[in-house]
């Protein structure tokens, strides 16, 4: 359905939980009709500690599908007791990269709603129930995110804080779209190809996977809602000394993501000019108040030019399906 390819039989193990226990233990629950699904890679830990609160929520997932591209498959998943009402299913991937993952998680869903979150995550009880009613209730031309904080002594790159909640379209809709914490109807992911397996973690453009996605989504005519009580934490395990990598990264993939579409839409430019200025005018203020942080712009603003002369060199770039990044990272 979506064009990228299927995981061999040797390549995935799949289980499934099928219902069990009293009607009373789900009595105080209802069960969404959605799919979530989870991309993982090599954080074991944190991963069950996403599937725990999931799952502890006041609302549960029809199925949540983890997508698992770690080195070697999790057997703790696949021992875990079934949740009456919901069914966990689990896929080890040999394949690399998180677009991968999230559109191989598409591909076997049964859902017509698709929910996203990550495994670095932990979701608010309420989480599910508010995300899945918003887009119900906004209709299927739109897209529900939700808020998200911080949660940890450390560093999350991306971040929702906002208690304001909104309605985005067109080009002011643009970065609204978060992967961490975003449900959509099936045909709006199916309609505009899903996530481009050449962008995101675990590609040579370790990022913008969801600019881009949100992007093609704006084009096609849907709108990006908001909705802050549904709430997520984002883990803060990463160092103060991940912050400039990172920043480059991200850089790097944002430009490929400019590259990938400027050609074709000059309205974008306005865009980028309000975004260069920005980080240009902050960065005076910024560097007094917290340097570290201050250097990520212009490092951002380099690895946007540098990911745009990448994405235009690349061979794999200029093919309809994008291939695929084999590299791990």
């Amino acid at each position: 359905r979506s064009g990228y390819p299927r995981l061999s039989l040797a390549h995935m193990t799949s289980t499934r939980h099928q219902l069990a226990g009293s009607a009373t233990a789900i009595a105080s629950r209802d069960i969404m009709p959605v799919s979530v699904i989870v991309c993982s890679r090599n954080r074991r830990e944190m991963l069950r500690d996403s599937i725990d609160s999931i799952l502890a929520g006041k609302c549960l997932p029809r199925e949540l599908l983890v997508i698992d591209q770690s080195d070697t498959p999790d057997e703790s998943v696949l021992s875990r007791p079934a949740v009456p009402g919901s069914e966990l299913r689990y896929v080890w991937s040999a394949q690399i990269g998180s677009s991968r993952g999230n559109n191989r998680g598409v591909e076997i869903a049964t859902s017509d709603i698709l929910v996203f979150t990550h495994d670095d995550v932990r979701v608010d009880p309420d989480w599910l129930g508010v995300l899945t009613q918003a887009l119900i209730e906004a209709g299927p031309m739109s897209i529900v995110s939700g808020r998200i904080l911080a949660d940890g002594p450390g560093y999350a790159p991306t971040l929702s804080p906002s208690e304001t909640p909104g309605v985005f379209e067109g080009l002011s809709a643009l970065g609204r779209l978060r992967p961490l914490n975003v449900a959509m109807y099936r045909d709006a992911f199916e309609r505009v190809g899903g996530f481009d397996p050449r962008l995101g973690p675990g590609t040579r453009f370790p990022g913008a996977e969801d600019a881009d996605l949100g992007y093609r989504l704006i084009r096609a005519g849907y709108r990006i809602v908001y909705e802050p009580k549904a709430l997520v934490f984002h883990r803060a395990w990463r160092a103060e000394r991940d912050y400039l990598p990172l920043r480059w990264g991200y850089g790097v993939a944002q430009g490929a993501f400019y590259a990938k579409h400027l050609r074709r839409d000059r309205a974008l430019l306005t865009h980028i000019r309000g975004d260069v200025v920005h980080r240009i005018r902050r960065f005076p203020r910024r560097l007094f108040r917290e340097p570290l942080r201050a250097w990520g712009d212009p490092l951002f603003l380099i690895g946007n030019v540098v990911g745009a002369v990448r994405w235009l060199l690349s061979s794999t770039s200029r093919t309809d399906d994008g291939g695929g990044e084999k590299e791990r990272s």
